[in-house]
């Protein structure tokens, strides 16, 4: 394009939500009112759009259809009303949540979100940089947008899946993804996931907004790293591919803008229960000559040192030939029986999920097969696309292409799931595709690969997750996945990759959660104790336990240099004490499942941190190792050797009860809480409820005892709590088949009253049973919500109270 002058736009047409303007010299911009609160705007250069589908945008939808979603559907979304008005060279676009104000020379947004409920005021929450902001074909044909940074008060947060600080502000990111294994988790640039996601918020100005990119390209979000003395300071977006296609998320606070980014870009995976409980694995035992014996070990091993375990990441060692991998190829010297195999792990109560790849080497037994059909990404030449993968040459499979996903379905199928693994791990899934000319099939109107890599790995979780649910329809598929971009908690759980082994990267590994979580993506964890590098210490490897535990996804896994196995037993003297966790995490595995319940439900993000929850308190802005677990607990891990206490700030508008000790605290503070053994540092909210299990726990003896810990407040006051259950693996809640704990707690002075009720699905018994903190010593009236019994247990106060249908 050869237009050098700023172009001017008129609003050309208005049709419903969609709003159209096109400029003096052929461009095309579209508004779009969606909602009250999300605005879109599509700014299209050449009158037309570069990528006419999205596998992104799924408003409170669980799926997309594998060909994606036309980006001018409106499914899903409200239209609500709005006004407009124009004047002084301006287009005043106007919900009860947004103002967007259009400058017509040039198309220059700026963005004001109602400050009180009347909107009676606005404020300023985002504007265009004044010079060259959007890209009228003044340097290359790629993708620009440019905002105004306040340098001063501006803090950034999401963006997925980042090394560094929890604060972006003053970084510059990659939009690609990399097998970056061994990363540096405070400055690795790129890592796993494509999330062009991110949160605003003004000190000064205390108003919060997103911004969502709906982009597959690579690209690079810089958050003011780069200065430019003829603009000011600004931020900017920019994407060698695709369209300048983006989404402004208004909100009352950062969390309620965090769940509208997730409503919008899709329901996450309600995965079974089971998934939240501890997953075994390691490379080293499928890379053995005997890897089935050595993956029996495991069993015996969790047996001997009762440690709870249910389900184990199979590596992908069992696909080996000689020392290469191919993807669906048994070896049968290293497991003779598979079906055998699985069967006996399924004895044992733990489900397998097998590793599986997208790339076959060109010596993998079924690559003459593939290239016959044309799965793969192909080059210029019509040949597969060859590419570095591992230790050999290998070509990506095309999942755009109909063919490569019902091939990738049955295998999946005939030599995984027909075998009794239950589930996938999708693995090594960055489709890092270098030549610019290899195209693919893109279901009938072909593009260059390089256009959209992350397309690759979305629908490659997407055709796994069909092939498990046509095998099982009845179960709820589990599925993990390395690698990912917006959207893919619609299909799966995932992880921060190949992590290196150091406090370093404990310490970043809980912002690189965080970040997730703030990006849409809750159900997420870390290779406990470090995946690549040395074997980690007894004190690292404790100190990692303690925080992964409370992390939806807990898995020990390790590929160590010295070919040594990060496993629960490896150190006798801290055994005892990761036992124990393990223990504590399967008792509070009922609040987990709320919390995965909530996040699919409700779209409520379930790590976080603290600023999110507590806003109103600048302290909580500060960039700190604390990390809360849903509403109610705030863990304070322990991020440096020698350490035997931790300093915690205990967020203003709240108060804090120690966990292990009961010991009450005032909001607004820091304290300092003891570090020593197996008890991480650990605080829960005054006014609230965890829903546990308190049944004796041991390795393949599952067993359930409903259970509630209760914070109350010390002075007046009240609350309720809800808590989901249901059988944790099949679909049948959405028939109804489930329970709804309700918890009420009134509190004053010298007296408590409590009562549990039940709705839906009755437990076998009518009695349950209620922890207090062990110094709550005032006095339950005589007969109250029918208690059986009071008396001191463990520690804790224990209170046995008769259920009841809740009418409250």
């Amino acid at each position: 394009m050869s237009v050098k002058r700023i172009p001017e736009f008129h609003l050309a047409a208005q049709k419903g939500a969609l709003l159209t303007l096109k400029g003096s010299g052929g461009q095309v911009a579209h508004i779009f009112v969606l909602e009250q609160d999300i605005i879109r705007v599509m700014v299209l250069p050449d009158a037309k759009l570069r990528f006419p589908r999205t596998w992104a945008i799924a408003p409170g939808a669980s799926q997309l259809p594998l060909e994606g979603r036309d980006r001018f559907s409106l499914a899903g979304f409200t239209q609500p009303p709005y006004s407009t008005e124009e004047s002084g060279g301006a287009l005043v676009i106007q919900t009860a949540k947004i103002r967007l104000t259009v400058q017509l020379k040039g198309l220059s947004c700026s963005w004001e979100t109602c400050e009180d409920g009347t909107c009676g005021t606005w404020r300023s929450a985002a504007q265009d940089r004044a010079t060259q902001h959007v890209n009228f074909g003044y340097w290359d044909d790629k993708v620009y947008h440019y905002l105004k940074r306040d340098a001063k008060d501006d803090m950034y947060f999401g963006l997925g899946e980042r090394s560094g600080d929890t604060n972006r502000h003053g970084r510059s990111y990659s939009l690609k993804t990399i097998d970056a294994m061994g990363y540096n988790a405070g400055s690795t640039d790129a890592l796993y996931k494509h999330i062009p996601f991110y949160l605003t918020w003004n000190r000064r100005q205390k108003n919060t907004f997103g911004l969502f990119y709906d982009t597959l390209s690579e690209g690079k979000l810089d958050m003011g790293c780069e200065l430019d003395n003829y603009h000011g300071h600004y931020r900017y977006f920019v994407a060698d591919h695709g369209d300048l296609d983006y989404y402004f998320i208004a909100g009352d606070d950062m969390e309620h803008v965090v769940r509208r980014y997730t409503w919008l870009t899709g329901k996450p995976a309600f995965t079974p229960k089971w998934g939240l409980g501890y997953s075994g694995s390691t490379m080293t035992y499928t890379d053995a000559p005997n890897a089935q014996e050595k993956m029996n070990e495991f069993l015996e091993n969790c047996e001997q040192h009762d440690m709870l375990c249910e389900s184990f990441h199979l590596s992908s060692g069992y696909t080996s030939i000689g020392d290469k991998r191919y993807v669906f190829n048994w070896n049968r010297e290293k497991f003779p029986d598979p079906k055998a195999f699985a069967q006996h792990y399924l004895e044992h109560g733990v489900r397998l999920c097998a590793n599986i790849k997208p790339c076959l080497l060109q010596d993998h037994p079924c690559f003459a097969e593939a290239r016959d059909l044309n799965l793969f990404i192909n080059d210029q030449d019509g040949e597969p696309e060859m590419v570095q993968f591992w230790d050999e040459i290998g070509a990506y499979l095309d999942f755009t292409n109909p063919d490569t996903v019902s091939w990738w379905k049955q295998a999946v199928t005939s030599s995984l799931l027909e075998y009794g693994i239950t589930s996938t791990w999708n693995d090594n899934n960055e489709f890092q595709v270098l030549n610019p000319q290899a195209s693919v099939h893109g279901f009938g109107q072909p593009f260059k690969a390089v256009e959209a890599k992350g397309l690759q790995t979305m629908l490659m979780m997407a055709a796994s997750q069909e092939a498990q649910t046509a095998f099982a329809p009845h179960q709820r598929p589990y599925l993990v996945s390395r690698s990912g971009a917006a959207g893919m908690q619609r299909y799966v759980q995932t992880w921060s990759g190949d992590n290196y082994t150091s406090w370093q990267t404990l310490k970043y590994n809980i912002k690189m959660g965080i970040g997730l979580a703030l990006s849409g993506i809750s159900n997420t964890g870390h290779d406990v104790g470090g995946f690549s590098g040395p074997a980690p210490g007894p004190e690292l490897l404790l100190r990692w336990v303690q925080f992964g535990i409370f992390m939806p996804r807990f898995s020990i896994h390790s590929w160590n240099d010295d070919k040594t196995v990060n496993e629960a037993w490896m150190y006798p003297e801290i055994t005892g004490a990761i036992r124990n966790l393990l223990k504590l995490r399967a008792r509070l595995t009922p609040y987990f499942y709320d919390l995965l319940w909530r996040y699919h439900q409700h779209y409520e993000p379930m790590i976080k941190p603290t600023f999110l929850a507590f806003p109103g308190d600048p302290r909580c802005f500060e960039e700190n190792d604390d990390m809360l677990v849903g509403p109610s607990l705030l863990l304070a891990a322990v991020v440096e050797p020698g350490q035997h206490s931790r300093s915690v700030y205990l967020p203003a508008g709240a108060d804090w009860y120690e966990f292990w000790s009961g010991a009450h605290h005032r909001g607004g503070q820091e304290i300092v809480l003891p570090a020593v053994g197996e008890q991480p540092p650990l605080l829960a909210r005054a006014g609230s409820a965890i829903a546990v299990n308190l049944a004796e726990q041991h390795f393949n003896r599952a067993a359930h005892q409903q259970g509630f810990m209760v914070f109350p407040h010390q002075a007046d006051g009240s609350f309720t709590a809800e808590f989901f259950d249901d059988d944790g693996c099949s679909h049948a809640y959405q028939n109804g088949q489930h329970s709804l704990w309700k918890i009420r707690v009134q509190s004053c002075a010298s007296t408590l009253e409590i009562a549990v009720g039940c709705a839906g699905v009755q437990p076998a018994s009518d009695i349950v049973t209620v922890l207090l903190p062990r110094h709550e010593n005032r006095r339950l009236p005589a007969g109250a919500a029918g208690i059986v019994n009071d008396a001191i247990v463990e520690g804790y106060r224990e209170i046995k109270l008769r259920i009841t249908k809740p009418a409250f």
